[in-house]
């Protein structure tokens, strides 16, 4: 699963020289210093590091969540050609949710504690797919829950957020994020509030989506252990520089920096 066939395609997503510098109450604060890397089609790409280390900056910065009036950016992130970073409103709206997902830490600060499940579900294709009809946009979310892992997912359809365990709202929002089968998923430490064997089940789905779909995924997490499970390459992350980038085999196994030696000794060695 390592291997290199799949970076043998063009990039789908290209990062070059990217740079962002936050203005805090008049203090420059750098969050991401000089950062190029490639994803490709059907590539599983681990960001590892820190808090602080600039891995949730770059997952934002990608999918266009960031603040353009509170930050200096400078570089590339090219997608179809387009520069995610400089383009229009309206250019980078026609790519969020839709080409690109986000799968975010927290469900529940996420979901709309107001508003069913199946509504939430459906929200990309309404944005994106006009063409569809309500009763084509249900069974799409319905088909996407049921994807996602979601027992009897015509019922959570019509449930709200407070009447689901930790697991199946993260579930509803991969659906969410899958339902209108993006080209690049982002997944922001999507398992850190869950249980062991819940963790397991969200790896074992995003490495099903990354097969089945053949989906681009970008998996940042503080786990090393989930993302040597996971992951076909890996970047380190540290004070907003990539300190070390290579397949997961080469980072795991023959760790350059210094910074990554100490990583790699602080994960338990029963999951190597």
């Amino acid at each position: 699963m390592h291997g290199d066939s799949v970076i043998a395609d063009a990039p789908i997503l290209q990062i070059r020289n990217l740079r962002l510098e936050f203005h805090d109450h008049g203090h420059p604060e750098v969050a991401v210093e000089d950062l190029s890397l490639t994803l490709h089609r059907g590539e599983i790409l681990g960001v590892v590091g820190e808090s602080g280390s600039g891995k949730s900056m770059t997952a934002l910065a990608i999918a266009g969540l960031l603040n353009r009036h509170a930050l200096d950016c400078g570089g590339e992130i090219l997608f179809d050609g387009v520069d995610l970073l400089h383009c229009g409103r309206s250019t980078l709206r026609h790519y969020q949710g839709d080409e690109i997902s986000m799968i975010f830490q927290e469900p529940m600060t996420s979901l709309d504690p107001l508003q069913r499940i199946g509504m939430q579900v459906e929200e990309a294709l309404r944005i994106h797919h006009k063409e569809l009809s309500a009763a084509e946009r249900k069974e799409a979310a319905i088909r996407a829950m049921g994807a996602a892992g979601l027992a009897e997912p015509e019922q959570v359809y019509g449930m709200y957020p407070h009447e689901l365990s930790g697991g199946m709202r993260q579930r509803v929002m991969i659906a969410a994020a899958t339902v209108s089968r993006p080209q690049i998923l982002i997944a922001d430490e999507p398992t850190t509030a869950l249980d062991v064997t819940t963790q397991a089940q969200i790896i074992a789905l995003l490495r099903q989506i990354n097969a089945e779909d053949g989906t681009a995924i970008v998996f940042i997490s503080h786990d090393l252990s989930l993302v040597r499970q996971l992951c076909h390459r890996v970047i380190v992350m540290r004070r907003g520089v990539a300190v070390e980038m290579g397949t997961s085999d080469e980072v795991f196994l023959n760790p350059r920096h210094a910074y990554t030696q100490s990583l790699v000794d602080a994960i338990p060695k029963v999951v190597l």
